[in-house]
């Protein structure tokens, strides 16, 4: 299947305001790009791209002073597969685990593991390890917060979604992705798009979406703990420790965020 992903943001801006996005599809889906889902100004204005310390792609510009559409509009291939299931995978010992997911145990801005640490214990301590305790954290916090887009709140943490019991998906990742981390699993953060084929009408307003990913078995397997159901087409955008590290768009001064859209669309007919 063939799947149109991008958006498009406009911002009003009083004066000069620099940015940094995280808007790409990630290189690991590099392969499947059909359209690439170049970043486009208008007005059109110079900006620069590097990596930051988890791979991910970034663009930096400074926002001219006045209104700035910032859009991309590209075509990915997608295998049409469910994300994988893998009940077998096994939880790893911490002396028996990379170095390099080492960082995904601690705690950080959102996902504070000293404040959940006994919570989780006592949750899932009896819970099978492995694959099995990382889906009863995402049942539990699957049940336990209650989707209500009208109450977002960029500042809301994992413990504080824990004691409100209501968020968007980034709170959702972000508590599970504390539970895993106490249970001493390895578990990250990650945003991208994701639609809503293969599910029943009616569909929401486009959006980008947060889930999770965990260190079972020797590799990375994808969980969803806002659906809590394997679902097709995800498109990764970027990964970190939560959601302080992929923010779509960070400023650096006073701005309003006039328009926002979002589309993941399958593209009717056959793949090339």
């Amino acid at each position: 299947m063939q799947l149109r992903v991008g958006y498009e943001l406009i911002y009003y801006c009083p004066q000069d305001v620099p940015m940094i996005l995280l808007v790409n599809i990630h290189y690991s889906r590099a392969s499947d790009i059909v359209v690439p889902d170049y970043l486009t100004t208008d007005p059109s204005i110079p900006f620069a791209a590097y990596r930051d310390g988890f791979g991910n792609w970034c663009n930096r510009l400074l926002a001219p002073a006045g209104r700035l559409r910032l859009k991309a509009d590209g075509i990915i291939r997608d295998s049409g597969q469910p994300d994988e299931f893998a009940p077998d995978a096994k939880q790893h010992a911490v002396e028996e685990l990379p170095e390099e997911t080492l960082v995904f145990l601690l705690g950080s801005r959102y996902c504070e593991t000293d404040l959940l640490s006994d919570t989780a214990w006592r949750l899932f301590e009896s819970a099978r390890p492995g694959w099995w305790r990382v889906q009863a954290i995402c049942d539990y916090v699957h049940k336990h917060i209650a989707f209500d887009y009208q109450s977002a709140r960029a500042t809301r943490s994992a413990s504080q979604a824990y004691e409100e019991r209501i968020g968007v998906c980034r709170d959702y990742a972000h508590l599970a992705i504390a539970f895993c981390r106490c249970m001493n699993i390895p578990a990250r953060y990650c945003t991208g798009y994701l639609g809503d084929m293969g599910t029943p009408p009616p569909w929401g307003v486009g959006d980008f979406a947060a889930w999770i990913e965990v260190y079972l078995g020797g590799r990375w397997y994808t969980f969803d703990p806002r659906n809590n159901v394997r679902r097709i087409a995800r498109v990764l955008m970027a990964r970190g420790r939560d959601a302080s590290d992929v923010a779509i768009v960070t400023t650096f001064g006073p701005n309003t965020l006039e328009s926002f859209k979002v589309w993941t669309d399958e593209i009717p007919g056959p793949s090339v």
